[in-house]
C-alpha cells in the first residue's frame, strides 16, 4: 500500500504539477511600478510594467495579489513587441483578509496591470500613501518612478536613494532603483507630499502643438488674399452660366405665339368651312389657305383635303 501511493505521489508531482507550484517556478526578468498620486481621480493611479523571464513557458498561469480596498482593477492587458497592448482574460478571486488575488493568463511576456489605490491619505494639506510590494516573486530589476502632481510640494520617499527628474510632459517624476529582489521579498515605499487643493493632474495636462502656428505660410493657416483669384473665378463662371440659361428661356418662349398663329388659322379655315366659303380651301395641318389648284401646303408641305 505504501509503495503504491509513493507511485502515485510521483506520478501526480511529475505530470500535473501543482497551481502552487507553477506559481513558484514563475520570476520577472524586469519590474517597473508607476504610481501617479490624485492623477485622474482624488486616490493613486498604480500601474504595473510586468516582463517575464526568459525560462517562463508561455502561455501561464499567473497569480498576482492587488490591495482588496482597489476592488477590480482598471486594465489587465499583454503587449506585443512593437507596443501595442489588448485585454486578456483573468479572473478575480474573493479577497483574503487584504488582498485580492487576480488570475492572469499569460500569452506573451510582456504584461500591464492598472488599479486604483483608495490608501491615499489627506489630512488639510499633508499627502500620505505607503505602497507594499507583497513579494510573491522573484524580481531581477525593481524599479519604482513616482508622478509629482503640477500643485504638489515638498514630496518624499523613503526609504531608498530617490532621483528626480523632469520628463517630455513637463512633469517632475521621482525613480527609484530598487534592484533585484528575491521571492518572499517584501518592499515598501512610504509617499508624502503637500497639496492645498484637490486638483487632479489630468485637468492641468495641456495639449501642445508639433509645430509653430504662426506665420502667413502655416500648415492649414486660411488666407483671403490667396483665395481671393479663386472666389472671382467662381463668381464669374456663375454669372455667364446663368447668363446663358437666361437666354436659352427666353428664346423659346419667343417661338411660342407662332404655334398660337398656326392654331389660330386653323380655327378660322374651319370656322370658313362651317360659314360655306365654297371654294376656298385651308390647310388642316397649319392653316395656310391654299391657292387654287394646289395639291400640296405652300407652307408646311401637308397634302391638301379634298384636293
Amino acid at each position: 500500500m505504501v509503495r503504491l501511493f509513493l507511485l502515485t505521489s510521483i506520478f501526480l508531482t511529475t505530470f500535473f504539477p501543482s497551481g502552487i507550484r507553477a506559481q513558484d517556478q514563475l520570476s520577472f526578468k524586469s519590474l517597473m511600478i508607476d504610481l501617479w498620486p490624485e492623477f485622474d481621480r482624488p486616490n493613486m493611479l498604480v500601474m504595473y510594467q510586468i516582463y517575464l523571464s526568459e525560462q517562463v513557458k508561455l502561455p501561464t498561469e499567473l497569480n498576482l495579489r492587488i490591495p482588496a480596498s482597489a476592488g477590480v482593477p482598471n486594465a489587465v492587458a499583454v503587449c506585443q513587441p512593437d507596443g501595442s497592448c489588448f485585454n486578456t482574460p483573468y479572473e478575480q478571486k474573493p479577497p483574503v483578509g487584504e488582498w485580492s488575488t487576480l488570475v492572469i493568463q499569460a500569452t506573451l511576456p510582456d504584461l500591464r496591470v492598472e488599479y486604483y489605490d483608495p490608501q491615499l491619505i489627506k489630512e488639510g494639506s499633508n499627502r500620505h500613501f505607503e505602497y507594499r510590494w507583497p513579494g510573491d516573486f522573484a524580481v531581477e530589476s525593481f524599479k519604482i518612478k513616482v508622478q509629482q502632481p503640477p500643485s504638489a510640494r515638498e514630496m518624499s520617499l523613503k526609504p531608498g536613494m530617490v532621483s528626480a527628474s523632469v520628463a517630455e510632459d513637463g512633469m517632475t517624476y521621482y525613480n527609484l532603483d530598487v534592484g533585484t529582489v528575491p521571492a518572499g521579498q517584501t518592499v515598501a515605499l512610504q509617499i508624502n507630499y503637500q497639496k492645498d487643493n484637490d486638483d487632479l493632474t489630468f485637468n492641468a495636462l495641456t495639449v501642445e502643438p508639433s509645430e509653430p502656428l504662426g506665420g502667413q505660410n502655416a500648415t492649414g493657416r486660411f488666407s483671403i488674399s490667396t483665395a481671393l483669384p479663386f472666389i472671382l473665378g467662381a463668381l464669374g463662371i456663375t454669372l455667364i452660366a446663368g447668363g446663358g440659361l437666361w437666354y436659352w428661356l427666353s428664346g423659346r418662349q419667343k417661338t411660342q405665339p407662332a404655334k398660337r398663329v398656326r392654331r389660330s388659322r386653323r380655327k378660322r379655315a374651319v370656322e370658313s368651312i362651317e360659314e360655306g366659303e365654297v371654294g376656298i380651301v385651308y390647310c388642316h395641318q397649319c392653316g395656310n389657305r391654299a391657292s387654287p389648284g394646289d395639291r400640296f401646303c405652300r407652307l408646311c408641305g401637308a397634302q391638301l383635303r379634298g384636293r
